[in-house]
């Protein structure tokens, strides 16, 4: 038995999902999955090698810390560093001897000059911001000024050109498909000059739902993690769900009319009923917006969050003459019996989406990595709502 709750982290699922994407590119594109955010909450140091293991081109990472952690684990998979990084953390970026993102020709100086410190030569992927309104440069003649100061350094190596879109998981696709053609013309007259440059656009919706936008290399996220990039459900992509969240039964009790569960007595038994209370709460990640609105899986069985979420734990309205007993298992994502709850259902009540509510469950919940899904067939009913 756990202390209070885990995340379980099905790898063979993950290396499935990874070889499913790759199946959709055409030959020569490079898969880049994206673990950035400690995996998207799935426990980077758990996803990293499966990932490798299952074809991966190269992994991608939003910070500099992550690509050290994870060039501690694969020391000869390409890394690429997709965030800004402040000055100090160049110098980690070029450690792990990863590529970085580059938009800015002061960065591209201070690049340079570490690098050639380092004795190092570090790959550039300059930004070129079609459409997103964050991070790269919109101006196309600046893009091609840093592409060819990247090319001409020595400690440098001019790698690619990208973007990142909007709107790519909506069923409008005109800005998605601006954004595309955008990069698609800049990179027509990049090549003229670097023929060996590569450009890269497509999220886990571009790479789902638009093959033009695949190029040369694509980086899904959400999807290798097997969650729905449109926020229905992953076995529509043929995805299998990664995470599953666990706890278990703390306490069973006998509630009469009128009993309350939880802080401020924001749900009250209508009638006689059975109440348990499980260890998990928002401290762990299960958003107070849950309250009174989510559900948990007890004995194959959907039973109601009733009660305000607390930091440390949930109640459970089990019904009349449950059989339901202390040390008995509680999932709130995954499957039991032939109920299954999703990320995205999860998010519904939340009115966010599933990257949210992975990447919100809490360091103090352990992941645990496991190798259930290499055999297993598709989730019953899967691809119905």
């Amino acid at each position: 038995m756990y202390e209070r709750a885990e995340a379980r982290i099905d790898l063979g699922a993950l290396r499935h999902n990874c070889r499913e994407l790759k199946s959709r590119l055409a030959g020569g594109v490079e898969l880049c999955p994206v673990l950035k955010a400690d995996a998207y909450g799935h426990g980077a140091l758990h996803c990293v090698s499966a990932v490798a293991e299952a074809g991966a081109d190269r992994i991608a990472f939003a910070t500099a810390s992550e690509a050290v952690l994870a060039r501690s684990v694969v020391p000869d998979v390409p890394l690429l560093v997709l965030g800004a990084l402040a000055p100090a953390e160049i110098e980690m970026a070029i450690s792990a001897r990863a590529d970085v993102a580059a938009w800015e020709p002061g960065f591209i100086a201070t690049l340079a000059d570490q690098a050639a410190a380092a004795g190092l030569v570090v790959g550039v992927h300059v930004k070129y911001d079609t459409g997103m309104g964050r991070l790269g440069t919109t101006d196309p003649e600046l893009v091609l000024e840093l592409a060819r100061t990247a090319a001409a350094h020595p400690n440098l190596r001019l790698a690619a050109i990208w973007t990142h879109f909007a709107t790519a998981d909506e069923e409008d696709t005109t800005f998605r498909d601006l954004q595309r053609d955008r990069l698609a013309e800049l990179g027509e007259r990049a090549r003229r000059e670097f023929p060996e440059v590569k450009l890269h656009a497509a999220n886990s919706a571009g790479l789902i739902a638009d093959p033009a936008s695949h190029f040369d290399m694509v980086r899904p996220g959400v999807a290798i993690y097997g969650m729905d990039p449109f926020g229905e459900d992953p076995a529509d992509h043929n995805l299998r769900p990664v995470l599953s969240l666990h706890s278990w039964v703390a306490s069973v009790k006998d509630f009469a009319p009128g009993m309350s569960a939880g802080y401020g007595r924001t749900w009250q038994a209508e009638h006689a009923t059975r109440v348990a209370a499980i260890p998990i709460g928002y401290g762990d990640g299960v958003r107070r917006g849950l309250s009174n609105k989510g559900e948990v899986l007890i004995g194959g069985r959907r039973h109601p969050i009733s009660g305000t979420v607390s930091m440390d734990n949930i109640t459970a309205d089990l019904g009349p003459g449950s059989k339901v007993r202390v040390g008995d298992e509680v999932t709130l994502i995954g499957s039991q019996g032939g109920e299954t709850i999703l990320a995205e259902q999860v998010a519904v009540p939340l009115g966010t989406i599933n990257y949210e509510v992975t990447c919100g469950i809490s360091p103090r919940v352990p992941r645990v990595g496991r190798d259930e899904g290499a055999a297993k067939e598709p989730r019953p009913g899967s691809g119905s709502r």
